[in-house]
């Protein structure tokens, strides 16, 4: 690629939570890009985040990824600019707990159709423009490693974001692209204030709900050093180690 294009980041999701808090960290610690590019619903926040940052240009790019029309905004945006992408971040995502037979058929398509068929979607149109080196981050989950009763429908949703990166990241590996898979536990973040929706709090995740900021400190630093997977804290260690005996 050309040396001089434009050197980018983008982030989905970044109006809230993780997303948000993937660029607040980037602004202070990224090196040799340009811009970063912060894809969400809600303009207001991302104009907000935007006023925020201080050493980044940022681009606010208020998309429903979700919606094919927005996906095409974004391809045609990248075919002109033909930026250089040093890093891309799919943070968007939503959940909701509950009974299958209880959510309703939008929320249960709805988790499938963001975690997902979105993630794969906007992997699939920014992967051309990804420069060498670079990295892909994925939010996945700790919820990824095994089926989970009243979260079926979310679990299954991040076991597909987890087996289609570690695939990709195989795939990637000669093109120096390296695809880092970010498995948290509970993050305190508006995200379980909409998944839990007016239900009470389980004990388990009340205990073992963690920062934003040291999730997102630990992916950065796992991404850079090319790991396959950053799961942050013992709990979500010990998880995964029992998924595996059982499943």
């Amino acid at each position: 690629m050309d040396v001089d294009m434009k050197r980018i980041a983008i982030v989905t999701g970044a109006s809230s939570g993780m997303g948000r808090e993937f660029v607040r960290q980037l602004d202070k610690c990224l090196k040799n890009v340009d811009e970063i590019w912060v894809i969400a619903r809600r303009k207001d926040r991302l104009t907000k985040l935007q006023q925020e940052l201080s050493n980044i240009s940022v681009r606010v790019l208020c998309l429903d990824i979700c919606k094919a029309e927005d996906l095409s905004y974004l391809q045609k945006l990248l075919a002109e600019e033909k930026p250089q992408v040093r890093l891309l971040i799919n943070c968007a995502g939503v959940g909701y707990s509950g009974l299958f037979e209880d959510i309703t058929r939008e929320e249960a398509c709805g988790m499938v159709s963001l975690n997902a068929t979105a993630l794969v979607a906007v992997t699939h149109i920014v992967l051309p423009y990804m420069a060498s080196p670079s990295n892909i981050i994925q939010l996945a989950s700790a919820s990824a490693f095994l089926p989970q009763k009243e979260f079926a429908v979310y679990a299954a949703s991040k076991s597909f974001v987890l087996s289609f990166s570690r695939a990709l990241r195989r795939e990637l590996k000669g093109k120096r692209i390296c695809v880092t898979i970010v498995c948290p536990g509970p993050v305190d973040t508006e995200f379980l204030d909409i998944c839990n929706a007016g239900k009470k709090e389980k004990i388990l995740k009340k205990y073992t709900k963690v920062s934003p900021e040291k999730v997102v400190k630990k992916a950065l630093l796992d991404a850079k050093n090319g790991k396959k997977l950053s799961i942050y804290g013992i709990p979500m260690k010990v998880v995964r180690i029992v998924s595996k005996i059982l499943y």
